[in-house]
Order: C-alpha cells, then sequence, then structure tokens
C-alpha cells in the first residue's frame, strides 16, 4: 500500500474506507446477480454467449487488484478497469431480454466502475 500511497491522485480521490464500503454493497449485487445468470446458463435458459460478458468481467474484476497492487501497473490497470466497464455495459445489453430486473441490478456497479475508471484513467495519466 505504500506504493499506492506514494502515487499522484486527484483531490477527488475517495479514502480507502468509501472504496471499501462501496465494493461490500455492490460485491452482494454481483454475487446474486452473476450468481442467477451462470445457473440459467448451466440450466441452458440463458445462452452462453449472454453469460459471456458476466465472465470476461468477472475475471477482469478478480483480477484488478493483483494487477494494480501486485504488479504495481497502473498502465495494465487502466486497461483491465476499461474491460470491466465495457463488459458491464456488454452485460447489461445482453440480459436486458432475459432479465430486466438484473440488468438494472448493474447500474449501481456501472455508476461505481465509471468512476473508478475515470480515477484509475487519471492516476495512471498522472504518474506517467
Amino acid at each position: 500500500m505504500d506504493w499506492y500511497e506514494n502515487l499522484i491522485k486527484p483531490e477527488w480521490t475517495p479514502s480507502g474506507e468509501t472504496i471499501s464500503l462501496i465494493w461490500r454493497i455492490l460485491y452482494p449485487i454481483i454475487l446474486v446477480s452473476f450468481g442467477v445468470v451462470f445457473v440459467q446458463t448451466f440450466r441452458r435458459k440463458v445462452e452462453w454467449k449472454t453469460a459471456c460478458p458476466f465472465l470476461i468481467n468477472l475475471i477482469a474484476n478478480i483480477l484488478f487488484t493483483p494487477i494494480l497492487f501486485g504488479l504495481q501497473n497502473l498502465l495494465l490497470a487502466a486497461i483491465d478497469v476499461l474491460v470491466v466497464w465495457v463488459t458491464i455495459v456488454w452485460m447489461i445489453v445482453a440480459i436486458w431480454n432475459y432479465s430486466r430486473l438484473i440488468a438494472l441490478a448493474q447500474i449501481p456497479y456501472l455508476v461505481w466502475v465509471s468512476i473508478a475508471t475515470y480515477l484509475q484513467l487519471s492516476i495512471t495519466w498522472m504518474n506517467w
């Protein structure tokens, strides 16, 4: 964390506690909605092409912390968070015809990742 704390960041950067709280709210939404999509996919009620952005998003989301804090690679973290953002939009579009509730449940996730993406791109740019 010392490495991250010493990076140049925008003045509006949320505190670690705020970021942690937001993820504690979002992770249950992600768990339930992704779980429903994957279970319905295995039951063949949702096509794999619809579940694909959920799977890519899950992998990219999981990889963000090791990339940023383990590898300490700002550019790769910026690319990763862009993948997360794009796949959320893709998820909403892909699942809309199957479940509008699951699609709408992704809106808070999209809002937060939009902020986090802008933050990560800003940090990457400021420390380039």
